[in-house]
């Protein structure tokens, strides 16, 4: 039986023929098993291809499967989806992206397949396969969406002092920059191996007031109060992906291992306060779109009204706009 105490969660897939070959070996094929696809093909995602909202019980007595909760888009409540290849492909501009394939398991057997983008893509734009691990290991998708602060954070509590996340509990009240005290309904846990994607971002001690070091995953969202953004923005505040902060061994992507990530879960998204730095709590329904390429996410919003918790009031920072107001000036404020 899942633990009644653990929300549901929520990622956003496009179909695997959304995703096809269109330069290489599989010209016309779709993302799908590792052992079909060849190394140096190039893909694309078609432009008007739709997410698809898939929602799974966060917790499994079998690692091994994932079941599908009420409320997805595709499939029925308890239908099987598994993860069955780990790809890593490069964009244009020599960005790396990782993406999961993924089967669900339907009536009669019938078999799906789908794709799970771990950073932003583009549509219309061509990405070339540099990887197709078939052995993804005992990764579940919860685990993925579960990925946020390091094990050993430490979050300020409502009345100042600060405890390590793995220690909150449900009750537990944390202050958060707009709502005041409140308090934490659900710390998921996920331990996943610190390779590719899942490795964690180290913003060391002091580069962002922070007294100590903030672990915390490539895709999880800080909060910067920037005066500058104003200029181009209209409005002062910016979140920004712990991905996009690293520069010149200053910030750093450390792998090897294993690393425990823990997620916070409020009434409402909030902005908490981690190692002192403000950050995002895990946003339910909405959890991967930021992803997603924003015309996606908007659209993603517009088509499921009310499902999930709104995002927190704040401009979301993507590559261009970080690279024009520069990692120095991101960090002086």
């Amino acid at each position: 039986m899942p633990d009644p105490t653990c929300p549901d969660l929520t990622c956003h897939v496009f179909a695997a023929e959304d995703f096809r070959a269109t330069i290489g070996a599989n010209v016309g094929d779709p993302l799908g098993c590792a052992d079909d696809l060849s190394l140096g093909d190039s893909y694309e995602l078609r432009r008007d291809a739709t997410p698809f909202r898939v929602v799974m019980t966060a917790t499994s007595a079998d690692r091994a499967r994932q079941r599908i909760a009420p409320g997805s888009d595709i499939g029925r409540a308890g239908d099987e989806i598994r993860i069955t290849a780990r790809l890593t492909l490069m964009s244009p501009d020599g960005q790396c992206v990782e993406v999961l394939v993924l089967e669900h398991l339907g009536a009669r057997g019938r078999v799906a397949g789908f794709v799970l983008p771990l950073s932003p893509i583009e549509a219309r734009t061509e990405y070339t396969l540099l990887k197709a691990d078939a052995d993804p290991g005992e990764l579940r998708l919860s685990d993925v969406i579960c990925a946020s602060f390091g094990a050993g954070t430490r979050i300020t509590l409502a009345d100042g002092r600060q405890r390590a996340i793995e220690l909150l509990e449900p009750g537990d009240r944390v202050l958060t920059r707009d709502h005041g005290a409140q308090p934490v309904r659900w710390n998921g846990k996920a331990t996943l191996r610190a390779i590719g994607g899942f490795a964690p971002v180290v913003i060391p001690a002091g580069i962002m007031g922070n007294v100590d070091d903030l672990i915390v995953s490539q895709h999880h969202r800080l909060f910067l109060y920037h005066r500058r953004i104003a200029q181009l923005t209209g409005m002062p505040e910016l979140l920004v992906q712990a991905g996009q902060l690293v520069h010149g061994g200053i910030i750093y992507v450390r792998e090897g291992g294993y690393v425990d990530y823990h997620a916070l879960v409020f009434d409402h998204h909030e902005i908490i306060y981690a190692e002192g730095i403000p950050a995002e709590s895990l946003m339910l329904a909405e959890a991967t779109l930021s992803r997603l390429p924003p015309d996606l996410a908007e659209g993603v919003k517009a088509h499921f009204p009310g499902v999930a918790q709104p995002q927190h009031f704040g401009f979301e920072a993507g590559a261009d706009l970080v690279a024009s107001l520069g990692h120095v000036g991101l960090m002086n404020r």
